[in-house]
């Protein structure tokens, strides 16, 4: 692989908190920074990253901590994310990632987080297994 091909790699171990999601973003935001994304870009990038570590903190780990694993990689002008847990998992992605459906029991969470990532981004992968936790991979083209 050619040294312009080589990608460029963020990997980052945060504690499942909520108040972890605002670092994460900008973390992300600032290694993206070297691709001059637009705001536009910058902010679907933002709103998608929060829309992973908040799915990571409340579902994966139902809120009693864990750590949530960020793997950022640029390569030419494409990000990809890796937001990752090793929580409860989840049995049925493709129901997880319809509109509205929710697992919070409280019903605070509108469902719609996984809608966010896909309008959001180029492209969504959810992987995840029951008592293994999920990796969401989402990659976006950025205009640079």
């Amino acid at each position: 692989m050619s040294e312009q091909n080589k990608p460029e790699v963020l990997k980052m171990e945060l504690e499942a908190l909520s108040k972890n999601e605002e670092f994460a973003r900008v973390a992300v935001v600032v290694f993206m920074a070297r691709l001059n994304p637009t705001l536009e870009e910058v902010d679907d990038v933002k709103t998608a990253v929060s829309e992973a570590v908040t799915n990571a903190v409340i579902h994966g780990y139902r809120g009693e901590g864990g750590i949530i694993y960020l793997e950022v990689a640029v390569i030419d002008q494409e990000i990809s994310i890796t937001i990752r847990d090793t929580g409860v998992g989840i049995p049925d992605v493709k129901q997880a990632m319809e509109p509205m459906y929710t697992t919070d029991p409280d019903g605070e969470r509108s469902g719609m987080g996984f809608s966010f990532m896909e309008a959001f981004m180029d492209q969504v992968e959810v992987l995840s297994a029951p008592g293994e936790g999920t990796a969401v991979t989402m990659k976006k083209k950025i205009s640079g």
